[in-house]
């Protein structure tokens, strides 16, 4: 296995703090109660600054590592797309003094590299509707290294120690080393580190399940079937994004389902939005894998081609969650 040392954690910290932080002045100038709803522009302004951002840092940091991302930059390249990227321009340029429209554009480029023997996978904003409705997002970054992801960062600006929700708080900084654990510690000042661990928790009756607000990423009757099968009796923990797994790797929920959409039965997951917190929910003690029990796979391209759906867990519940899936055929 190939080496890692301090600095790969270093930069990781700091990337995603750095994002969470461009994220956060996207939100405060331009998420706006005149908003309509259909209004994503600020989604927009958010996804693609925090990738060039990001790109940046890692082309400074590490030169030679490519980058696996959920954005590029063809549609910021056409004329109708100026004003955003403008906009997009303007934020990045607040961290980095004198870049460019040209240069904005080729780093969030950099993003759509497919996996290389070593390389960082990110998600620049996991949650867009919680983003614009004022709740819980996520920027999430992993370095994977023949196919094993090694380190996992999540940055959390609504979430106080990993597990409590708090808008406008000091928010949370999630950091994973295979086998040296999970951590968090304030995103907005981060100081001394405190060590993860899921629940203890076995009784299935007593299972939080942690459950999106947004129904288009998964099977919303499948996941109240699966529920009922298990016994599950507690209420559900109702949060967006990759935040998620960082109150499974605290112990505040206990399991986490990503079944398949009815309209989207062949999707399979983007790397991106698996890597950091899978890593994080195993190293505070957690398991995860696909639906089926199989470990993921990060070594098939940009999707988990061989995984169908994502089960994560406590441990302790894992097979019995496995069990109540096969029961009700998800």
């Amino acid at each position: 296995m190939l080496a890692i040392d301090a600095l790969e954690i270093k930069f990781a910290m700091q990337a995603v703090r750095l994002a969470a932080g461009l994220i956060q002045g996207v939100q405060a100038e331009l998420v706006g109660a005149a908003m309509t709803k259909e209004d994503r522009s600020p989604v927009t302004v958010a996804d693609y600054a925090s990738q060039a951002l990001v790109v940046y840092l890692l082309s400074q940091a590490f030169p030679n590592d490519s980058l696996v991302g959920e954005e590029d930059a063809s549609g910021l390249r056409d004329a109708s797309a100026r004003p955003t990227l403008e906009l997009v321009t303007q934020f990045v340029g607040r961290l980095v003094p004198g870049a460019s429209a040209a240069a904005v554009c080729d780093w969030i480029d950099r993003g759509s590299a497919s996996p290389a023997e070593r390389f960082w996978a990110l998600d620049p904003m996991d949650g867009t509707k919680g983003f614009l409705r004022g709740d819980q997002y996520a920027v999430a970054l992993a370095l994977v290294i023949q196919g094993q992801v090694q380190v996992g960062v999540l940055g959390c600006p609504n979430l106080s120690e990993a597990s409590l929700p708090e808008m406008g708080g000091e928010g949370s900084l999630v950091v994973a080393r295979r086998g040296q654990g999970a951590w968090t510690t304030s995103l907005a000042s981060p100081a001394k580190l405190k060590r993860l661990a899921v629940s203890k928790r076995s009784d299935p009756a007593q299972a939080r399940l942690l459950r999106s607000f947004e129904s288009g990423h998964t099977n919303v009757s499948q996941v109240d079937e699966f529920a009922r099968a298990l016994g599950v009796q507690a209420e559900p923990v109702r949060m967006d994004s990759q935040a998620k797994y960082a109150l499974l790797a605290s112990g505040r929920g206990d399991l986490l389902l990503r079944l398949l959409s009815p309209s989207k039965p062949d999707y399979r997951e983007k790397i991106w939005d698996q890597a950091a917190g899978s890593l994080v929910v195993e190293e505070a003690g957690g398991q995860i894998s696909d639906l089926h029990g199989k470990a993921l796979n990060f070594s098939a391209g940009r999707t988990l081609r061989h995984n169908r759906g994502i089960l994560a867990s406590n441990g302790r519940l894992h097979s019995p969650a496995l069990l109540a899936l096969s029961a009700i055929g998800a």
